[in-house]
């Protein structure tokens, strides 16, 4: 006997551990590939779109992965490939995986928005929405913020797909919703906040919820660095007489941070105490150290001579005014500054706000992996040592993160690697989360992704990033990455522990939106300007001011 209900669609011919086929029933010998199911208008076999295979005693919903027809002798069948998702109960909620399966000849049927509304329910009384579903656009999608932001979050797409626009548009609706969020956001090309010709500042935050740092302004300086940062930063890994300066080090670093903090009363002061020394006396005990003899110099010290290529390395960057805000620090000059500079850093400075941005444009290529390494081991140690920190959880977000995170363990990029990747590996105990932003997602370090329980899948036409995506995803799922050609911008794969179920979501549009556009090639090179100042062009060159 034929089901007579609107949304039956067909009965499951085939049953494995990772995919189903449905069989769709023909109405009359006639195929009707739409449906009205009460007020709504369903189009049959729509891949992307929900269905739930329904017997006596199972209820499984799945996903439309792929549609087709096959010619019989009499007739043609269509058929559909369905991915299952989970479980549904009697009473609408849904359940991750699949315990059991359903028999052969089980109806399939339209999965109604009323039910999938359902289930969102779990979630939606946190009222964080990030947009809309893309096959039904009346429904909206709603994400666990505890589960987003504690088990980490990557945002993943090929250029121009709509990154940063996603980006902006999930803190601005996580910060009006939840109004003592505490965000710090690394931009790497002034994306976040910029001028506009006239010189008027713009931002992709209302003003009343986001604060802009320069990091150079910002200072996060020399003394701040740990023992292995300052080795990655001073000491060249090729030099024949590398470690014994990097031993060298160690030792005169311990004597200069306790010589020059007596005053705090602090016994146990270690090679990494976040308190000032002086650069000036570090470089004088190796000049001398390099530079001693004995007996009017007919004997030599034991490290004469060592350190030549550590103190050319030395005056060649104290000396670069490029570095000015890490060694010539102007504001943090005595260790009781780090108060100040943590109050800035993180939103508790005036004015107080929820987002920090921190612009990393005009740092200098070289020296972002150093500053984007102090700036997490600051957000990781902020909340180690403080006895709040179930109370004011922190979110670092890293755009542009293969740049400084990435998967070749390279000494250049050794200590921003090991900041990040301590944060996904320790953050959740801490309170602190990380939201990881690339469009090379096969760049990014492996740990710091494998890690990360939530996916926010933009645009990839890539292949090689495809089939990284598609390994990064929860087991069961990955043919969802299928679609990762057809997003639209704007348009992502949500799928992890946050998401109730896999969803193809059409992001809100981030107001204001972010300074992310192409350049307008045609319209420039049609009306653009006729000359140029190129002598300020040299000039901001010859300064390193953007």
């Amino acid at each position: 006997m034929t089901d007579t209900h609107p949304g039956f669609l067909g009965t499951l011919t085939d049953i494995s551990g990772g995919r189903f086929i449905a069989r769709l029933h023909d109405h009359n010998d006639t195929f009707d590939a739409y449906r009205d199911i009460g007020a709504e208008s369903i189009s049959v076999g729509q891949v992307g779109s929900y269905v739930i295979a329904k017997s006596k005693q199972e209820q499984v919903l799945c996903q439309v992965i792929r549609a087709w027809e096959e010619s019989r002798e009499h007739n043609t069948e269509r058929l559909l490939h369905l991915l299952p998702l989970g479980e549904v109960t009697d009473d609408g909620r849904f359940f991750r995986g699949v315990g059991r399966y359903p028999p052969l000849q089980t109806p399939v049927y339209v999965a109604e928005g009323t039910q999938l509304e359902t289930m969102f329910d779990a979630v939606r009384r946190y009222g964080l929405h990030i947009g809309r579903l893309s096959q039904r656009a009346e429904l909206r999608v709603y994400v666990e913020p505890n589960l987003l932001f504690n088990r980490h979050v990557a945002v993943l797409g090929q250029s121009g797909s709509g990154k940063s626009w996603a980006v902006s548009s999930l803190l601005q609706r996580t910060v009006k919703l939840m109004p003592k969020a505490h965000i710090v956001l690394l931009d790497l090309h002034g994306e976040y906040g910029w001028r506009d010709e006239k010189g008027i500042f713009h931002s992709a935050f209302p003003v009343d919820m986001v604060r802009h740092v320069d990091a150079r302004s910002l200072e996060i300086p020399y003394w701040l660095l740990t023992y292995s940062e300052l080795v990655d930063l001073l000491i060249d890994r090729t030099d024949p007489n590398a470690s014994l300066q990097v031993s060298f080090m160690r030792e005169v670093l311990h004597t200069l941070r306790k010589k020059g903090n007596e005053y705090l009363g602090i016994d146990r002061l270690s090679v990494d105490s976040p308190v000032f020394f002086s650069l000036k006396d570090m470089y004088v005990h190796f000049k001398q150290a390099n530079e001693q003899q004995f007996d009017f110099g007919k004997s030599k010290g034991p490290l004469f001579g060592a350190f030549d290529e550590f103190l050319v390395r030395f005056q060649a960057m104290f000396n670069d005014s490029r570095y000015d805000f890490l060694f010539r620090p102007r504001r943090r000059l005595k260790s009781l500054d780090l108060e100040g500079l943590l109050r800035d850093f993180i939103g508790l400075g005036e004015p107080k706000r929820q987002i920090t941005v921190i612009d990393l444009s005009a740092v200098p290529h070289d020296v972002r992996p150093t500053v984007s390494s102090q700036i997490g081991r600051l957000a990781f140690e902020f909340n180690y040592w403080n006895p709040q920190r179930r109370e004011f959880p922190i979110l670092l977000v890293c755009e542009e993160a293969h740049q400084y995170i990435p998967r070749e363990a390279d000494v250049q990029h050794q200590g921003s690697r090991r900041a990040m990747e301590r944060i996904a590996k320790e953050g959740r105990k801490y309170g602190v989360g990380l939201c990881v932003v690339s469009q090379r997602p096969t760049e990014l370090s492996e740990t710091v992704l494998s890690q990360c329980s939530n996916f926010l899948c933009l645009r990839t036409t890539n292949p090689e990033d495809q089939q990284y995506i598609r390994r990064l995803m929860p087991e069961g799922e990955q043919d969802l990455a299928d679609v990762l050609t057809t997003l639209r911008r704007g348009e992502a794969l949500a799928v992890g522990e946050a998401i109730p179920l896999p969803t193809r979501v059409r992001l809100y549009p981030p107001d204001p939106a972010p300074e992310s556009s192409d350049t307008p090639v045609a319209e420039s090179w049609r009306t653009g300007p006729d000359d140029l100042n190129v002598s300020r062009i040299v000039e901001h060159w010859w300064r390193q001011q953007r």
